[in-house]
């Protein structure tokens, strides 16, 4: 049976294949499809969106302890929020296989850093495996599972942007979901309970464990030599060169180099130092070619293996096949430097906005207007930073926006300040944040951006929604409910289409010495399917060209007749317009009216 799959897809085929039982994660561009995928095997896995991938982790790890095969998946910086779990449950050790994808994202595409989670995976002495495309996507996973219950360990499979959202043709064998047998469940509190009394003795283990693994790395089939292909001429400076990759980069390796011997790791922690120093030995030169950090590299020059230096930069951002052109031209100089791609001049540039009749827009517009200081996070509202709105501050990670804001206030800093954050990140960490301030009575305004949905990752579901990831029932959890539960007294719910009722209430709260909790609540236009609600249309009559229209920032706005030099009477793109009516509120002139 074969099928065209991303790796996204070929990693949920093959937790359905290996017999996985639980599935949980937090979504997060570019693993948000894991689970999204897997849902669709919702008869012989039980999945869910967990609200934060910390518990994630904690919930995979519940269910492979009672014997269940398990996964779980998130972004790279996700994994950060669930190291602490990870790190104990590696002295521990799974019963039921355990397996951990991290989807990082070289170029940050769609995060705020680009981190390399192969050292996270090093770390927490787990056995790593990455894929280069969607075939080894399926196969690693399905060895992982075994893997994991072989030397009772947690296995990462570390995928790429490039990998996780690339498809090609995969070989799926006689696919035939099925749960796997539990494994009999032993109470045993040496191994389960990581006491000072026991801890020591599992950490020998671990190091025991990662010993035998280091032999079984040398013997993987996911760890070969590529030689080139017999049809490839070979010149005298290719055929003494060598080169280890491992991932996406073999795919460029192989496109650039395909006239010299490759040492393909698939299987990259522990790291397999036999078959790297046979390699090595095996040729004149070693040349390390990966993505981001040197993270092989390293580790075989700490095995007193020379490997060639290089001016070409390869441990920044996405890796390309110019950039590895321009490194076989500095290596063996029988390639012509590549060309920078030069950008047509008098193209306009597009930068990312919010989408017409978004909430988010008329937020930020009343506290760029109040002057405030506004702390960020990770969301769709991150975009209100930019022009035109201009009214973010800060962004740091999930759920920081409190803190930075209770940070500043206790720094001293003067004026208005203002924590921002979405609902399903109020849920994520969210939290804990206003707890603490109401708690160490710092007088934070936190505003929390209610769509109800999980927007910037592609509409996922939330505790505030009444849905599960497999569609069914679930008690919707009220925001107001939570912060009252915590004590404050302080929660006002606001229409984030009422500009009027947001200026009054956010410069109430933030003028009052108290903490609050204000909700602005608006539907996501897409996720409800309000994108035609209504539209707005501007009487040319009435309209000044005065600009302040513009200032929102609504991509459905376009400029029209110039009336005099540099002022424009605004249009509305009907294609486009949502009929949210913010633009007629700022219009002081009564130009703009709701017409449908």
């Amino acid at each position: 049976m074969k099928k065209f799959l991303s790796a996204n897809e070929a990693v949920a085929h093959a937790a359905a294949q290996a017999g996985c039982v639980v599935a949980s994660a937090y979504p997060g561009t570019p693993s948000t499809e894991i689970l999204e995928n897997i849902a669709k095997f919702k008869d012989t896995i039980r999945c869910e969106w967990a609200v934060n991938e910390k518990v994630a982790v904690e919930t995979a790890v519940g269910a492979s302890m009672a014997g269940a095969r398990a996964i779980t998946a998130m972004k790279h910086v996700g994994l950060n929020v669930a190291m602490d779990p990870l790190m104990t449950f590696t002295y521990v050790g799974p019963l039921g296989g355990f397996v951990l994808v991290s989807a990082d994202d070289p170029g940050m595409h769609s995060s705020q850093n680009e981190q390399d989670n192969r050292n996270l995976a090093k770390f927490a002495r787990a056995l790593l495996l990455e894929p280069a495309d969607s075939q080894e996507a399926y196969d690693f996973t399905l060895k992982a599972f075994e893997l994991s219950e072989k030397f009772s360990v947690p296995v990462i499979i570390r995928l790429t942007t490039r990998t996780s959202h690339s498809a090609s043709l995969v070989e799926l064998g006689d696919f035939n979901p099925a749960p796997h047998p539990l494994l009999p469940y032993v109470k045993d509190i040496r191994r389960n309970i990581p006491v000072p009394a026991f801890s020591p003795t599992q950490r020998l283990n671990a190091q025991k464990r990662t010993e035998a693994m280091e032999k079984e790395s040398n013997r993987s089939k996911f760890n070969k030599v590529v030689k080139p292909a017999k049809s490839v001429k070979v010149s005298a400076k290719a055929k003494g060169l060598g080169i280890v990759t491992s991932a996406v980069a073999y795919q460029y390796v192989k496109e650039i180099f395909p006239d010299c011997q490759i040492l393909k790791l698939g299987w990259t922690n522990p790291l397999p130092k036999a078959l790297v120093s046979k390699f090595a030995k095996s040729v004149k030169k070693l040349l390390v070619v990966e993505e981001l950090d040197p993270f092989l590299e390293e580790q075989i020059k700490a095995m007193g293996i020379k490997v060639v230096e290089h001016k070409t930069e390869l441990n920044m951002l996405e890796l390309n096949a110019d950039r590895l052109q321009n490194l076989r031209h500095e290596i063996l100089g029988d390639v012509p430097k590549a060309k920078a791609k030069k950008v047509p001049e008098g193209l306009p540039t597009r930068p990312p906005v919010l989408c017409a009749g978004c909430g988010h827009r008329g937020v930020f517009h009343v506290l760029h207007k109040l002057g405030a200081t506004v702390t960020g996070d990770i969301g769709c509202y991150t975009l209100g930073a930019f022009p035109p709105l201009n009214a973010m501050d800060s962004t740091i990670c999930m759920g920081a926006s409190i803190g930075n804001a209770a940070g500043m206030k206790k720094a001293g800093l003067k004026g208005r300040i203002c924590a921002v954050l979405g609902d399903s990140t109020f849920f994520h960490s969210g939290i804990t944040g206003i707890l603490s301030a109401l708690y160490n009575g710092t007088p934070v305004t936190t505003v929390v951006l209610d769509n109800r949905i999980t927007a910037m990752t592609g509409h996922q579901d939330n505790p505030g929604t009444g849905k599960t990831l497999a569609g069914d029932p679930a008690p919707v959890t009220e925001i107001a409910d939570i912060a009252k539960a915590c004590g404050y007294k302080n929660v006002v719910k606001v229409s984030a289409d009422d500009l009027g009722g947001l200026e009054k209430t956010l410069s109430t709260a933030m003028d009052s010495g108290e903490p609050w909790l204000v909700i602005a609540y608006a539907p996501c236009r897409i996720a409800a399917k309000l994108t035609k609600e209504g539209l707005c249309e501007v009487d040319p009559e009435k309209c000044k060209a005065c600009g302040a229209c513009f200032k929102m920032g609504c991509p459905a706005m376009t400029r029209g007749k110039e009336i005099r030099p540099g002022a424009f009477q605004m249009v509305i793109d009907a294609n486009q317009c949502a009929g949210c009516k913010q633009c007629g509120q700022v219009c002081k002139f009564g130009a703009i009216k709701r017409v449908r």
